[in-house]
């Protein structure tokens, strides 16, 4: 695909506030729910090193409210999982000599078509292995899903659901074939022209985060909390984002609430902890009381 060409917006980044947030309220919740009521995430990813960041996504989406749960990564790390979060029902995955996802096995293809909201890339290594994994996986079903890491390259696999990506600037300009430093400075038009150039939604992580739409609306959030800039704490975001959509959603909305909610959790782990030095695991347990109060 041609990169698009960075274009002045037309007008400003809609600034996302609690202001805004009350024009694009969440679904409510009901006391008769049931889990089933709030959807299924299904969080594919990691490798043999790497399984951490698919617990992180899945009990952030846990903690977002999401009914159900299941997680799929490396078989060597799948056991551990199982007690990690006891929660979610696991499925273990075959890696190559790599240790990286290899097959989509028939497991995983039906959890993949069933699922309300799929994140997919956590944990994953960028290489072709991992992009030829994603694709293969965002060819059953059309849930909605939340690409990250590893997976961010699989963009274009043709499919009918729709894509939120979630890159930092440095996997923007990979995305892009761009500078870093072009992305940082130009990030909210850089968004917006991938962002209408792919029909997806792009979430442009960055101490400023920019959301642009499928029709070009762009939001930006600045987070005062450096403390996020840490391990993980991009997983928990995209965990957040796919137990809103699951919930009922839009994309842009989920996307939207998810960078605010993530934000806020932050600056109470800060508040909890230090400004510096709280887990990314430890902003996810924060989501709850942020939530309660849009609930």
């Amino acid at each position: 695909m041609t990169t698009p060409r960075a274009t002045a917006l037309a007008s400003p980044a809609t600034p996302i506030t609690a202001r805004l947030l009350r024009r694009m309220p969440l679904p409510p919740c009901s006391d008769v729910e049931g889990k089933d009521d709030r959807g299924r995430v299904l969080v594919v990813g990691g490798s043999a090193e790497i399984a951490g960041a698919v617990a992180l996504s899945g009990v952030a989406a846990l903690r977002t409210g999401a009914g159900k749960l299941q997680l799929a990564t490396a078989s060597s790390a799948a056991a551990a999982m199982m007690v990690a979060v006891p929660e979610a029902r696991v499925i273990g995955l075959d890696v190559d000599g790599d240790g990286r996802l290899s097959d989509v096995p028939q497991a995983l293809a039906e959890a993949a078509s069933r699922t309300d909201a799929l994140v997919l890339g956590p944990g994953m290594e960028s290489s072709d292995a991992s992009t030829r994994f994603a694709s293969a996986l965002l060819r059953h079903g059309d849930a909605p899903c939340v690409l990250d890491a590893g997976a961010l390259a699989a963009y274009d696999t043709p499919r009918d659901g729709p894509l939120i990506l979630t890159p930092h600037a440095g996997e923007m300009a990979e995305l892009t074939s761009r500078s870093r430093e072009d992305v940082t400075a130009r990030a909210a038009e850089v968004a917006r022209d991938f962002a209408l150039a792919t029909r997806t939604v792009m979430v442009l992580k960055g101490p400023t985060t920019h959301v642009a739409g499928r029709d070009g609306t762009v939001w930006r959030h600045y987070s005062d909390c450096p403390g996020l800039a840490t391990s993980g704490s991009g997983d928990v975001l995209a965990g957040v984002i796919a137990a809103l959509i699951a919930r009922g959603c839009t994309p842009e909305q989920a996307a939207v609430w998810g960078v605010w909610l993530h934000a806020r959790a932050g600056r109470r782990a800060a508040l909890r902890i230090g400004r510096l030095g709280f887990l990314a695991r430890e902003v996810a347990d924060e989501l709850p009381r942020v939530l309660g109060r849009y609930s």
